[in-house]
């Protein structure tokens, strides 16, 4: 009896549903206001709403990390950006939150050390969660620590090798942790990564700070920089460019 009055209960609200639907224009459920800004995409296929933070023209967008009153120190190469060993971290003038950040790395040239010891860099979101950036050529390590993983917490799904140019390209969609006006957190940072196009990070979250030793560590905070990490390793990068999202 219970089975029969429930199957009749939803029969009773689909023909409801059907009858509600059949009073509708197909203008009712039409809008065309607001309309979506316009972007289009430059010749080098940056969006025309990014903020270029480097193009190969220059520094300007940086700062040194270690005194952000201090140029960032790195060098300059044919267009292309060098770690320069033992100068530090270089950190954006600018803060963000939520954004879509696309970054162009090449390992060194010359190949040498194993494991983190190779062609090792990294890409800070907020200055404080590190996207790795490593050689991933035949070079074993631990997986949360290898290319494309979020470091010491998420490894990548995939492994991505570098193209035939030995440039790999980073497309990172960030939502930023929400906190409240108290400092307790509402909701932890999530971030999409493709790896020269593939998926390999699916708005995983992120647990904390990334931490070389010990756990992640969760503390309330608000807009931050984007860094770029001296490891020591002459590792080169290209077309960054950023839209706050």
């Amino acid at each position: 009896m219970k089975t029969t009055y429930i199957c009749t209960l939803f029969t009773l609200v689909a023909t409801s549903s059907l009858m509600a639907q059949t009073q509708f224009k197909p203008e009712d459920t039409e809008f065309y206001t607001p309309k979506p800004p316009l972007v289009t995409l430059a010749a080098n296929g940056v969006p025309s709403d990014a903020i270029s933070l480097f193009n190969g023209s220059g520094l300007q967008e940086w700062v040194s990390q270690k005194n952000t009153q201090s140029k960032a120190n790195w060098t300059v190469i044919d267009g292309q950006l060098e770690v320069k060993p033992g100068s530090g971290d270089i950190q954006t003038k600018q803060e963000f939150e939520n954004f879509q950040l696309h970054v162009e790395w090449q390992s060194p040239a010359v190949v040498k050390g194993n494991g983190q010891g190779r062609g090792n860099s990294g890409i800070f979101l907020q200055g404080l969660y590190e996207l790795q950036v490593l050689d991933n050529n035949d070079n074993p390590t631990y997986t949360n620590g290898q290319a494309g993983s979020i470091y010491k917490q998420r490894p990548p799904l995939v492994e991505v090798r570098a193209t035939e140019s030995k440039w790999h390209s980073y497309d990172i969609i960030y939502k930023a942790p929400q906190f409240n006006k108290d400092g307790m957190l509402i909701s932890k940072a999530t971030v999409t990564v493709l790896h020269n196009g593939v998926l390999i990070q699916n708005n995983t979250q992120i647990e904390g700070t990334t931490e070389y030793i010990g756990m992640p560590v969760m503390k309330a905070h608000g807009p931050g920089p984007i860094i770029l990490q001296d490891h020591g390793d002459l590792v080169r990068f290209r077309n960054i460019w950023i839209r706050p999202l």
